[in-house]
């Protein structure tokens, strides 16, 4: 079965179920994904140098402190995600469109990589093809599986934002964050329930976060300025959060297992400079071409990361953009800052264009396809029904408002 993103709009589908795009959050969005890509390939490539070594060069400093500046992109993704999500009706057609995305990539590209003998760190077994065949179960990206669950959630979430009181969503929004959140970012152990921000329980406290500032703002946020300082002054936090722990560990030997905590996504740290720059970028006002560019590109921003996150490419890619060679230097002592800011930015603008290309393919690909078998009445009949299935939560939404 095959969907067109383009043509399953019911034509009798309300406001609710499709907010309008903002061209200032689509330009964060795509920024996020660059972000993405710039901690993959730090991460992935070899390049953030071990925090227990004793010595760290200036380009090992400086690759923790983009990883530092950069750690928002997924909570800030998330965030876009729920503040458009908070305010949209449930719709199984998108679910559908969204578990074929997925499993398009997985399936061409998984298998494109291990034909041509790419893959690395990476078995062609039978947990690899049933990887590719059934991605969100079986994690393929974790990310994915993560935002599938919270969306077949979303018609409990969506609701109880909607209708919740102010004080209402303030205390169970604090209390999420604590459970989640502050817990972990306060005591000097490891807990056993924290997922460190890799599941679908931390991304209903980012919901349940982005639900409030879209109904009730955060009256901090609106202040000019205010935003970018804590985006700032929360990454600055967890470079040296790190970099204090990295010290106490090579003094005494202890908190090992906590190096990096900081640079979780559940952290506090990064969670507050997610929401600094989500609030700057709600301040932003782009118009004309531009914010006619921005929101034709960012719907296939998600490609971007199916692409280069995909098993048969997920550590390939990086030595092909150079970090093999930039990790060399940097083990010589040779490697300087400016060298790895810029390879670090043109493996950005690179993924982030080739990943918009195969996307921007693979959409007019499904187009062709929708069209071809809306011959088949079959495929008709299959359509109308899921339609009808989002016109039935379409109307639930309207009845409970």
């Amino acid at each position: 079965m095959c969907m067109s993103e383009n043509r399953w709009t019911h034509p009798q589908a309300g406001q609710r179920a499709h907010v309008p795009r903002q061209a200032n959050l689509e330009l964060l969005r795509c920024i996020a994904m660059m972000m993405v890509i710039v901690l993959h390939y730090l991460g992935k490539g070899g390049l953030l140098v071990s925090l227990e070594e004793a010595a760290l060069c200036p380009a090992g400093l400086l690759a923790w402190l983009l990883e530092s500046f950069c750690i928002v992109a997924v909570n800030v993704y998330m965030l876009i995600s729920g503040y458009f999500l908070s305010v949209s009706s449930f719709r199984p057609s998108r679910l559908i469109q969204l578990w074929l995305q997925v499993w398009s990539y997985s399936i061409a590209i998984g298998l494109l990589g291990a034909l041509t003998g790419v893959i690395e760190e990476t078995a062609f077994d039978t947990h690899f093809l049933l990887t590719l065949l059934f991605p969100i179960s079986m994690d393929h990206y974790w990310f994915l599986t993560a935002y599938f669950f919270l969306y077949l959630l979303l018609p409990f979430l969506g609701t109880a934002v909607r209708h919740m009181t102010k004080r209402q969503l303030q205390i169970a929004a604090l209390l999420l964050l604590f459970a989640f959140s502050v817990q972990k970012s306060i005591l000097p152990v490891r807990l056993e329930t924290d997922g460190l921000g890799y599941d679908c329980l931390w991304y209903v406290c980012v919901f349940v976060a982005a639900a409030y500032i879209r109904r009730f703002g955060v009256g901090f946020l609106g202040k000019k300025g205010c935003g970018a300082a804590l985006y700032v002054g929360g990454c600055l936090g967890i470079f040296g959060g790190t970099m204090l722990l990295r010290r106490i560990y090579l003094r005494t030997g202890s908190l090992e297992r906590l190096l990096q905590v900081c640079m979780e996504y559940n952290h506090i740290l990064p969670f507050l400079a997610a929401v600094g720059l989500f609030g700057a970028f709600l301040r932003v006002r782009i118009s004309g071409r531009f914010a006619a560019a921005v929101c034709k590109v960012s719907p296939c921003t998600l490609g971007v990361y199916l692409l280069h996150e995909n098993l048969g490419l997920r550590y390939t890619w990086q030595d092909w953009l150079g970090a093999g060679r930039l990790w060399t230097k940097m083990q010589s002592q040779t490697a300087s800052p400016a060298a790895l800011l810029l390879y670090a930015a043109a493996a950005a603008v690179c993924v982030f264009a080739v990943g918009i290309l195969a996307e921007m393919f693979r959409r007019s690909l499904f187009r062709l396809l929708d069209r071809g078998l809306g011959a088949l009445a079959p495929y008709r009949k299959l359509k109308q029904w899921i339609l009808g299935l989002d016109e039935c939560f379409r109307r639930q939404g309207e009845g409970a408002a």
